[in-house]
């Protein structure tokens, strides 16, 4: 068999969306002799009759309609392979790659996104969510180039950083939790006697540190989906983002407690977006960041 080329596959699906060869001509601007032939010489080609011309109009032959979910697959996949080397030739990126911390709120990452594909229809993004300082190495090992983490995280001369939002740390329990019995302020004594969970990870920056922790019983989770569902089968108590159970609290299914040494300072998280100061980003990134902090606090 010879080599199939692109003009062929594209007379097939001419002939099938005009519904004739003439009007396939018109379309290709060639003559329609011109047509026939190629068309004839693809069905000799693959040894199959594409179309049955015995009708006034030519019709798909069995083997047509088959064929011709993948020769749209062919040329869908043409124009993307074309567009992708343009926008490469232009310098734009060949994906974007993101790390987000698990505290960042990710309905202001899904409509940056949004924003981002109609902006950039030809650029992938990745997206990694990583807690604590595990976001951050990915971004300092080259992994990811835009990094939305906990600003305690950021401040390394390497990377150059911007403000982007804040989230509220609210202390829970399930409500048949025995926790959720005390109404007022809960002195620590009271507090070690229960299971606290804890988000933690494997990075070097957080070895050996601890964030909010007040009991000395604790539960170390990685994924802070995990810790959601384990406070709301009241497995231990903990600090969640307000984001993420605020609908739990209205419904009733999680409690807010009080702890008496729960550190202001930690009930509120600064979030903002950071890039290494020594990598160049391109068209695409530097796009991402910028309507980021335009928009990540609305």
């Amino acid at each position: 068999m010879d080599a199939l080329t692109l003009d062929q596959i594209q007379i097939f699906l001419a002939i099938v969306d005009e519904g004739s060869f003439s009007k396939a001509a018109k379309k290709l601007k060639r003559a329609q002799s011109a047509v026939t032939y190629g068309i004839q010489k693809l069905e000799v080609q693959i040894d199959m009759t594409l179309f049955d011309r015995a009708a006034y109009r030519p019709t798909l032959t069995e083997a047509g309609r088959t064929l011709l979910l993948r020769a749209r697959r062919i040329t869908e996949e043409t124009n993307a392979f074309r567009d992708s080397a343009r926008s490469l030739a232009s310098g734009l990126e060949a994906e974007l790659t993101i790390v987000l911390d698990s505290m960042f709120p990710m309905h202001a990452v899904v409509d940056a996104l949004k924003a981002f594909t109609e902006r950039f229809p030809t650029v992938p993004p990745r997206v990694y969510v990583q807690p604590l300082g595990a976001a951050t190495e990915l971004l300092l090992d080259g992994t990811c180039m835009i990094g939305l983490l906990q600003f305690i995280f950021t401040d390394l001369p390497v990377l150059r950083r911007f403000h982007l939002l804040t989230v509220d740390l609210i202390p829970v329990v399930a409500p048949h939790h025995p926790l959720a019995a005390c109404d007022g302020p809960i002195e620590t004594h009271v507090l070690q006697r229960y299971v606290q969970l804890v988000l933690t990870d494997r990075s070097a920056m957080t070895a050996g540190r601890d964030y909010g922790v007040l009991s000395g019983q604790t539960w170390r989770l990685a994924d802070l989906g995990a810790k959601h569902s384990m406070l709301l089968a009241g497995l231990g108590w903990g600090n969640m983002p307000a984001h993420l159970v605020e609908d739990d609290i209205v419904r009733g299914r999680l409690k807010i407690i009080r702890p008496t040494a729960f550190d202001a300072r930690a009930t509120r998280l600064v979030m903002g977006g950071a890039y290494r100061a020594d990598q160049r980003l391109g068209p695409a990134g530097q796009w991402m960041i910028e309507y980021l902090s335009a928009t990540a606090e609305r």
